[in-house]
């Protein structure tokens, strides 16, 4: 990867321009370049604005940042304030994301049950810990993966344990919102991600002094050296201080900015010897429900970050290389949160799509509903509204009236035409649709 060219120095840049002060200032230039937060490295390739030479046109948007600029309480290696810019770009993403993700689902009222919301809840933590270990390493595939958490059976090898752990952890968040966060919390929430894979004293403790480490790229460039392991417990608390700084609290940090601020300093201090992505991801989802965020459940940052992860290592890097400009990785991260967003409202418009499809398909004449008795055809329409509904031989027959071999005929046709799979629970057979049965009958 391709380290950043860092800008001038500041005070060399000042030193070079302050006579151009008044003609810049007179621009009126803001801290975007044509609606962008653009870095220097990207900048100077671009054309200026007419007048200006291109340090000039970067003096006068440094100079925009740095008089709307706030300075964080978390700090870098240096020891210097990460500093945050809401610029004109960065508000109106913010703006968008706090009201998708504190709102209602688009279509919601036709999600008609609350099995139908379990299930789109579930597929989105399937989601997450999956992209999210596989950011990190696991090799299973997606589908070996899903099959193991749709059955629950016990993970084979490192990289399905990796998957099982995540999302473990991710359906803890709702009991661990409710408490504040301690460096104890986050060691709970760092075992719970990493046990079985790490050596057993490397998990919830941090690194020590001789287990300081870099990040590399895969050709071995160092691209990040974390702080040293003796600062470690201070940074630590100084996060989970800021983590627990409520709406009330002075100066105001917007819930949405503070997530993504501790998903970026986890990342930066890298307290742990390993893990360390996967913690900070699921700090963001902790901080995003706790400020009310519900829609957080059901958003996979991970996707979309697995879909580029040479941008997310880059906005750290643009931000290290910039005076620790964190502006850089709360735009990606905007970024990344509307993209999730969208994805799950065109997964559930997706879904609604193909449950009305199907259901077309069960209307009583249709081709289908010809290879059908009635009663199999309203037990499919109960499945379609009701994913993950169980139906029993003995139910079905009181349903409708009938006895027990016909209603036994019944749920057996269904098995064998591919709708439908059946368990023994204790001393009879449960019968529950596939979890694709809108694709099936649409075969």
């Amino acid at each position: 990867m391709k380290i950043p060219v860092a800008p001038p120095p500041w005070d060399k840049l000042f030193k070079r321009n302050a006579k151009h002060l008044g003609a810049v200032v007179d621009m009126q230039l803001r801290p975007e370049a044509h609606g962008v937060y653009e870095h220097w490295d990207h900048l100077r390739h671009l054309t200026p604005p007419d007048g200006l030479t291109t340090e000039q046109w970067w003096f006068g948007i440094k100079f925009a940042r740095i008089s709307q600029q706030r300075r964080l309480p978390l700090l870098d290696k240096q020891h210097c304030p990460f500093s945050l810019t809401l610029s004109d770009g960065i508000q109106r993403r913010l703006f968008q994301v706090a009201r998708d993700a504190a709102g209602s689902l688009r279509g919601e009222d036709r999600i008609q049950s609350d099995a139908m919301r379990e299930r789109y809840l579930v597929r989105s933590l399937m989601e997450e810990a999956m992209t999210s270990s596989q950011l990190e390493g696991a090799a299973t595939t997606t589908q070996v993966a899903k099959d193991m958490l749709r059955s629950g059976r016990e993970p084979r090898d490192y990289g399905e344990r990796m998957i099982w752990n995540n999302y473990a952890a991710m359906r803890e968040l709702k009991r661990w919102r409710q408490r504040p966060l301690t460096p104890d919390a986050i060691f709970e929430m760092h075992r719970m991600l990493t046990d079985g894979t790490l050596d057993k004293d490397q998990a919830g403790r941090f690194r020590r002094v001789d287990e300081d480490i870099v990040i590399e790229d895969e050709a071995g460039q160092v691209l990040h050296v974390p702080p040293v392991a003796r600062e470690l417990p201070e940074r630590l608390q100084a996060l989970c201080d800021f983590a627990n700084q409520g709406d009330d609290d002075e100066p105001f940090i917007h819930p949405v900015v503070r997530a993504i601020l501790i998903h970026f300093q986890m990342g930066y201090d890298h307290p742990f010897c390993d893990g360390n992505g996967r913690t900070a991801r699921a700090l963001f989802y902790w901080s995003m429900l706790r400020s009310g965020f519900w829609m957080a459940e059901y958003l996979s940052i991970s996707r979309i970050l697995k879909q580029a992860p040479a941008q997310y290592m880059r906005s750290y890097l643009l931000t290290e290389t910039d005076d620790s400009d964190t502006t850089y990785f709360v735009s990606h991260q905007l970024d990344v949160l509307l993209k999730a967003i969208e994805g799950v409202h065109q997964y559930i418009a997706r879904k609604q799509h193909e449950h009305a499809d199907a259901a077309t398909l069960l209307k009583p004449g249709s081709k289908l509903a010809r290879q059908l008795n009635h009663r199999q055809r309203e037990l499919l329409l109960n499945a379609l509204k009701n994913p993950g509904k169980s139906f029993t031989i003995e139910v079905h027959r009181r349903t409708h009236d009938v006895v027990y071999q016909t209603a036994r005929a019944d749920l057996l046709g269904l098995v064998k035409a591919g709708l439908m799979t059946q368990y023994r629970q204790g001393n009879a057979y449960v019968f529950v649709a596939r979890p694709d049965l809108a694709a099936k009958l649409r075969k």
